[in-house]
């Protein structure tokens, strides 16, 4: 501490009644005039605005300014601060204010000070990163971004969710706002076990639902529950969702990459491999957009039977089908052997964070244990939430609006196809928030192509990114989102990738 302390507390006792007679309404104690600003060193306009703030809070922001100069680098370590006395006359205020504040910042170590040394700026602070960055997914500067995986934002229900709300803050009592059952609130898990037998044909017993994070922490939770019980590999669809290794590689399990055929995650290529595990997405393939067919269904439930293994089920788009009604899960054939995950990031909004599992109880209780350490469950507010928004009907009322937006939008994005690329094939069943186009050859190569749409600020995901090795037959074949765009963004989108192949090409002859 400074010498001056003794005479500081006098001064700091008389700012305190100065702050006290401020909000009491009694006139301030008036301290030595303010010099103007163009007075001051640069290093020190920084807390002219602590200086001007109100008697009361005065202290408080003159700490906090000088905390984040150092913290910034604007004060450099190894910096000598004025005196208490000088840095007082200079800001206009009292001694004792700024004798306070370096005494705070020295026991905080973001000052230094010795007897009759003066007081320094500790050379140990980490000046901090600026500017924040935003690390949320996005493709910068695209102006269409055509990449897979998010709806449409704008379609979120905000009007119902706030009602929603406030029903919930209405009826929700004070001790429902402690720590909850690290399985979920028991209004959601018994919501969502009859939105999901009802519409995708689970079999969900409430008690051995898990609300989760989304589809990623419910691959991560199945996988530390598989490594406990021994498992060292989990197979993944190839072409099938990038995500799923890299979760899988967090909890310490490897990935066996699996053939696909026409009807789904080949049989004897799965066999081979030794997998006690295996990830999939029967009822609309991730990226290729092919449902399994009943056949191979019943094989790979014969496979996780035979082999002792578990199957996850990862219901993404589910509820997306537009020429016919959705095929029904398949963790309903076999709830013993399938893990069944699903969320609201396509029907609803990513940015929830809400999503479910259903796991066999053998699994569930290794589950709900690692679920507790790694969060302690969801947050309450927003499960009630969604639970009364699907109780009420809101959330059934908002996969009739979801349907039909993008039924239209798949029907628009075909058509900008036909017209701007002819020869194009989609393949896949119509369902979801994607296609797979296979451009002819003409416009290849693929590499080429790529490179003229992201020059003309078009975001594209080729399928060979999601794992397969590329075509055989010289087609360009690209995932193509169209959920998140309005009809005229993706007409105008697919005209201006042409009108981008054509001026390379032109330009390149």
């Amino acid at each position: 501490m400074t010498s001056s302390g003794t005479n500081a507390g006098a001064e700091v006792g008389a700012e305190s009644r100065a702050d006290s007679e401020a909000g009491s309404g009694a006139a301030p104690v008036a301290g030595p005039p303010r010099p103007a600003a163009e007075s001051l060193s640069p290093a020190w306009e920084l807390l002219l605005p602590a200086a001007a703030a109100p008697a009361r809070g005065r202290g408080r922001a003159l700490r906090s300014a000088l905390r984040e100069a150092v913290r910034s680098g604007r004060l450099a370590g190894g910096t000598r601060l004025p005196s208490s006395r000088e840095l007082a006359a200079d800001l206009g205020v009292s001694r004792g204010l700024v004798t306070e504040a370096y005494e705070q910042l020295t026991a905080e170590s973001y000052l230094r000070s010795g007897r009759g040394a003066g007081t320094w700026v500790s050379e140990g602070v980490r000046a901090a990163e600026r500017p924040v960055r935003d690390r949320a997914p996005g493709a910068a500067g695209a102006r269409v971004d055509f990449r897979p995986g998010t709806p449409d934002l704008s379609l979120f229900p905000r009007s119902a969710w706030a009602a929603a709300q406030r029903t919930v803050f209405g009826r929700l009592p004070h001790g429902a706002l402690g720590y909850p059952d690290p399985r979920g609130l028991p209004e959601l898990r018994e919501a969502l076990a009859g939105l999901l037998a009802r519409r995708r044909g689970v079999v969900a017993d409430p008690e051995w639902l898990v609300v989760c994070s989304g589809v990623a922490q419910a691959t991560t939770l199945l996988g530390f529950a598989l490594r406990d019980e021994g498992v060292v590999s989990v197979g993944v669809e190839d072409p099938g969702s990038p995500e799923h290794s890299s979760l899988f590689a967090a909890t310490g399990l490897g990935t066996v990459p699996l053939p696909l055929d026409d009807e789904g995650l080949a049989l004897a290529p799965l066999e081979r491999s030794g997998v006690r595990a295996v990830v999939t997405t029967p009822a609309h393939q991730f990226p290729t957009g092919i449902g399994y067919s009943a056949q191979r269904r019943g094989e790979l439930l014969g496979w996780a039977r035979d082999a002792d293994a578990v199957i996850m089920e990862d219901d993404y788009d589910g509820d997306f089908r537009y020429d016919r009604a959705p095929v029904g899960a398949l963790q309903g054939l076999d709830p013993e052997r399938v893990v069944y995950t699903g969320s609201v990031s396509k029907s609803l909004a990513p940015g929830l964070r809400l999503g479910w599992l259903i796991a066999p109880a053998a699994l569930t209780e290794r589950i709900v244990a690692r679920k507790r350490t790694m969060d302690l469950g969801n947050p309450v507010l927003d499960q009630a939430v969604l639970a009364d928004f699907i109780v009420r009907g809101g959330y059934d009322r908002q996969l009739r609006r979801c349907q039909r937006a993008y039924r239209a939008r798949r029907d628009g994005m075909v058509a900008a196809l036909d017209e701007h690329f002819p020869g194009t094939a989609v393949s896949g069943i119509a369902a979801g928030l994607h296609i797979i186009a296979r451009l002819p050859a003409r416009y290849g190569p693929e590499a080429v192509f790529l490179k003229r749409a992201a020059g003309a600020g078009i975001a594209l995901r080729p399928l060979r990114d999601c794992g397969t090795a590329g075509s055989e037959d010289g087609t360009l074949p690209l995932v193509l989102g169209y959920a998140h765009l309005a009809p005229g963004d993706i007409a105008r989108g697919v005209a201006a990738l042409a009108e981008a192949w054509r001026t390379g090409r032109a330009g390149s002859g």
